[in-house]
Order: C-alpha cells, then structure tokens, then sequence
C-alpha cells in the first residue's frame, strides 16, 4: 500500500530529526518552483496529485503565494490539511480552504514567550526614548550634541492597555506586571473571571481603553475584521504623548496615519516589529528618531524556531495518522470531526 502524500512548502531549518518521523510514514513532496505563476504551472501538471496535507512556512509565500481561492483551485482535491508554521496565519485564507474543505492548523502558543519578550524590549526602548540616543552614539555624537533627546519615562505605574488578550497577550501582561505596570485589555471575547485574576488585568471596552492607557500594545490577529483598528480616529481618542508597540501583524494599524502622528507629537515614541508593506517600511517610519524599528524579529531565536517546527510537524504528523490536527484555527473549531 502507497504511503500519504504531504507537500512541503519552505524549509525544515531545526526540527530535522522530528522531520525525519514524517517522511518514515509518508512521502515527501518537495516544489520546483520559485515564484507563484510557476508554481501554478507545476500543479497543473499533477506533479501533487494524491497530496493529502500541505506543511508551509511563513517564508514559503515567496514560492506559493497567498492560499487564497487561486491556489486552491490548482491544488488537487486530495488535500485536506494545511499546516502552517506560524502563530499569525493571514496568509491563508481560511474561508476559502473551509469552502473546499481543507482544515488549517498554526502553532498557537509555541510563539508567546519569544514575542512578548520582543514587545517588552519596543516597549522600555520607545517609553525610555532610547532610539535617538542609540542613533548618535554610532555618528560620534555622545547622547546628540546639539540636540539632546528628551527624557525616557519608567515603566512603573504606567497603564498598559493590551488590545488582543490570547496567549501573547496574556504572557506579555505577566512580563509588564514586573515592571510595575498595570494592565488593562480589550478582547472581543471577555477572559474568564479566573484568568482576569491571573493576569491582574481590568477588562476596557475598546474606546475607553484607548482614552485611558499610556502605552497600547497590539497583540491581535489579523483578518479583514481588524485591518486598521487603530487610525487617525483612534489616535486622536489617546492621551498626548502614548507610546505605540506592535509584534502583531502591520496591516492592524494604519501606518500613515501612526506617521502623521509621530510627526505631531501626540504619539510620543512605536516600538515597532511589523509593518503594512513588509519588508518595505514606511519612509516616514524610517525617517523618525522615535519609532524604534526591528525587521520582524519577535519569533527569531533558535528554541522557538525549533518550536514552531516540532509543532507544526506534530499537525502533519496527527493528520496523516489520525485525519485530526492538534491545533486547528478558531474559525473551523467546527470542522475538527
């Protein structure tokens, strides 16, 4: 009897040996294609046929492209599980796989340590103001010559408000807690009394956390629903001299109008990790001292690569052999049997 068919789009960079359990109970199918348009060449020639479940990277969508209903449509009707390597999955598009009947997984909380640590280390830098700083020091200027920055603020007794209250939100809470911060959320679902407790954060409804926090931290996902959460609206609701963090996905805030911002004062310093257009960044980003900027780095060390890939491997690995995943998406919780 043939094995199961899985297709592997990107790279097994650290989990080679749990990979290895993969291709000891199906056979692996590797793209040799580089870009999209030859990718849809390559499936119109059945080279996937019989493929079953698909393992991709964040990275692979320079071989693929988006999973939109395009892709689909090329892809054969065998495949039935997308796992995708990554907490963030908006390169997928869930709907259209739900239509064809193709459940997707992602690796939830193998990513909240790693990206609240990132969002930690925007947060004291923007609130400290350390960017300017750090931008003379390297053109010889001790601390800028002629114009000193301003002074940085401490962290203690400042309102965080942390607009996305799932696993990353919930173990930043814990990190800003020791700092001396107190933490207010908006979720669009409420965490339970238990959890509230254990993250001593206050629930806000979402105009009167952004009237009352000091620094916003964004931690949602995005999708059509929250692209531009935050704009020149929003900003105008917060207090003068906020500090913005976002490890989420760019496209949740509208990059123009947090610029315009800057540039006014009324958003002080963003600690930034993601951007609309990556890896293009804003030329008004990049142009002000107080946006300290970091190209996508929250999940960028070796333990949470490796991470990232056992998890995803252990979907693969749990739907070829059982037809379940560990970890589906929230949007198809009803598709799991």
């Amino acid at each position: 009897m043939s094995k199961p068919k899985v297709i592997l789009l990107g790279k097994i960079e650290h989990a080679h040996n749990t990979w290895n359990s993969i291709e000891s109970i199906a056979d692996v199918v590797i793209p040799k294609s580089t870009d999209r348009a030859a990718f849809l060449a390559e499936c119109d020639t059945g080279a996937f046929e019989g493929v079953s479940v698909a393992y991709r990277t964040f990275d692979s969508f320079s071989i693929s492209g988006k999973v939109d209903a395009e892709l689909l449509s090329h892809l054969p009707p065998s495949l039935k599980f997308i796992c995708h390597n990554g907490a963030g999955y908006d390169q997928v598009d869930v709907l259209a796989c739900a239509e064809r009947g193709i459940r997707v997984s992602n690796t939830p909380s193998a990513v909240d340590d790693s990206t609240a640590d990132i969002a930690m280390f925007l947060l004291l830098g923007a609130l400290r103001n350390l960017n300017v700083p750090l931008l003379s020091m390297r053109k010889g200027e001790w601390r800028g010559k002629a114009d000193l920055p301003s002074l940085g603020h401490d962290p203690q007794g400042k309102v965080l408000g942390i607009l996305g209250m799932g696993g990353i939100g919930r173990n930043m809470a814990k990190k800003a807690r020791a700092f001396g911060m107190k933490i207010r959320y908006h979720n669009r679902t409420r965490l339970s009394e238990h959890l509230e407790r254990e993250c001593e954060a206050e629930y806000r409804g979402f105009e009167d956390l952004l009237r009352e926090i000091d620094v916003l931290s964004l931690n949602l996902p995005l999708n059509p629903a929250t692209r531009h959460t935050i704009s020149t609206e929003q900003f105008a609701m917060m207090k003068p001299g906020v500090v913005i963090v976002n490890t989420a996905r760019g496209a949740v805030m509208d990059e123009a109008a947090l610029v315009a911002a800057l540039d006014s004062g009324h958003v002080a310093s963003a600690g930034l990790d993601v951007y609309e257009d990556e890896p293009v960044v804003h030329p008004g980003l990049l142009a002000n001292p107080r946006a300290l900027l970091v190209p996508h780095m929250g999940t960028w060390t070796v333990e949470t690569q490796t991470k990232m890939e056992e998890w995803t491997i252990s979907n693969v690995k749990m739907a070829v052999q059982t037809g379940v995943l560990r970890s589906i998406v929230p949007e198809q919780k009803g598709m799991q049997d």
